[in-house]
C-alpha cells in the first residue's frame, strides 16, 4: 500500500503544478530534490511571484525511521519505526478576490521489531479561505467535496465537513480560519472498510482537486481591487499563519521529525500583516466574512 500510495501521489504532483502553471499563464514551479538524514526525503515545488500566484507549494515526502519520543507520546506507543507519505499543497493567489487553499493527502504506517506493520492509516482533506466571500465559490467548492465522497459513503461529506469546520478553528480568536471543505484523519481498516477501500477514496479526494479549486480562480482572477483590499488580504493572512503555527498537526509532525524547514513552512505567505485591534467596517463585505468565520455554513 505505501508503494501504491507513493506513486500515486508522485503523480498527482504532476498533474496539479501542471494544471496550476496553466492557470497562472507565467511562471513555473521549482523543484528541490532533499533527503532526511534519518531516512526518506521529498520533491518540494514552488512557485512564487506569478501572475496569480504570490506564493504555493506543491510538495510531497515519503520518510521513514525511528519514531520520535514526541511522536511516541502522540500515539501512545513504545518504540517503533515509522514510514509516512504525503502531498502537502497550500496557495497564496496574489488578488485578494482569490481564495488560498490548502490541501494535503498522507498515508502512515508503524512497525514492530520484526517489522511488522502494526498499523495503518489514511488522513487529509482540502478546504478553502477566502478573503472575500462569494457564496458561488463557496458552494462549488463544497458541491465538489460532496460529490467526491458521495460516491464512497453518503455519510462521508457531512461528517469530514464538520470535522474540518472544528479543526481548522483559530480557538484564540474564536473564528474558522476559512470556510472549511473536508478533513479527515485515522482511517483505518475495520470490518467493513479495507485499507482498499479507503485508499480509492482518498485518491477521489485528491483527484477532485483542480476541480474544486481551479474554476474559482478562473473566475476571480482578473477581478479589479484595491489597496484597502490587499490590506485586509495581508491582516486576515496574519490569522492564516497564526493557525499555521499554533494549531496544524501537519506543522507539528514535520518539525518533531526533523523534516525540511523549507519544505514545512513553504505555507507561509510572502506578505503578512497584524494590525492592533483591527475591526472591519460595520455593513462591510469584510465583516460580512468575519461573521461566516465565527459561525460555519452549510454550503450544500
Amino acid at each position: 500500500m505505501k508503494d501504491k500510495f507513493y506513486a500515486y501521489i508522485q503523480k498527482l504532483q504532476d498533474q496539479i503544478c501542471k494544471g496550476l502553471e496553466e492557470v497562472d499563464g507565467k511562471t513555473k514551479f521549482r523543484e528541490d530534490l532533499w533527503d532526511r538524514p534519518e531516512g526518506g526525503g521529498g520533491r518540494t515545488r514552488v512557485i512564487e511571484n506569478g501572475t496569480v500566484f504570490e506564493k504555493g507549494g506543491v510538495n510531497i515526502s515519503a520518510v521513514h525511521g525511528k519514531l520520535p519520543d514526541s511522536m511516541q507520546k502522540l500515539f501512545n506507543v513504545g518504540e517503533a519505526d515509522f514510514f509516512a507519505c504525503g502531498l502537502s499543497l497550500v496557495l497564496h493567489p496574489k488578488n485578494p478576490m482569490v481564495p488560498t487553499v490548502h490541501a494535503n493527502w498522507r498515508y502512515f504506517e508503524m512497525y514492530d521489531a520484526n517489522g511488522n506493520v502494526i498499523n495503518s492509516w489514511f488522513g487529509g482533506g482540502q478546504d478553502l479561505t477566502p478573503y472575500y466571500l462569494f457564496e458561488e465559490d463557496a458552494k462549488h467548492f463544497h458541491q465538489t467535496c460532496k460529490t467526491a465522497c458521495d460516491k464512497h459513503n453518503p455519510e462521508f461529506y457531512p461528517k469530514y465537513k464538520k470535522q474540518c469546520d472544528d479543526y481548522f478553528w483559530n480557538t484564540h480568536r474564536n473564528e474558522a480560519r476559512g470556510i472549511g471543505g473536508l478533513f479527515f484523519d485515522y482511517c483505518k481498516a475495520t470490518e467493513t472498510t479495507s485499507m482498499e477501500d479507503w485508499y480509492n477514496f482518498v485518491t477521489e479526494v485528491g483527484n477532485s482537486f483542480l476541480e474544486a479549486y481551479v474554476p474559482i480562480v478562473e473566475r476571480r482572477k482578473k477581478l479589479v481591487f484595491s489597496d484597502e483590499q490587499r490590506t485586509w488580504q495581508e491582516i486576515r493572512r496574519g490569522r492564516y499563519v497564526e493557525f499555521n503555527l499554533v494549531h496544524d498537526k501537519g506543522t507539528l509532525f514535520g518539525l518533531k521529525t526533523n523534516g525540511r524547514i523549507e519544505s514545512i513552512l513553504m505555507s507561509l505567505p510572502p506578505h503578512v500583516q497584524w494590525v492592533y485591534d483591527h475591526h472591519p467596517k460595520e455593513g462591510s463585505d469584510e465583516e460580512k466574512l468575519i461573521n461566516t468565520l465565527q459561525n460555519p455554513t452549510d454550503w450544500v
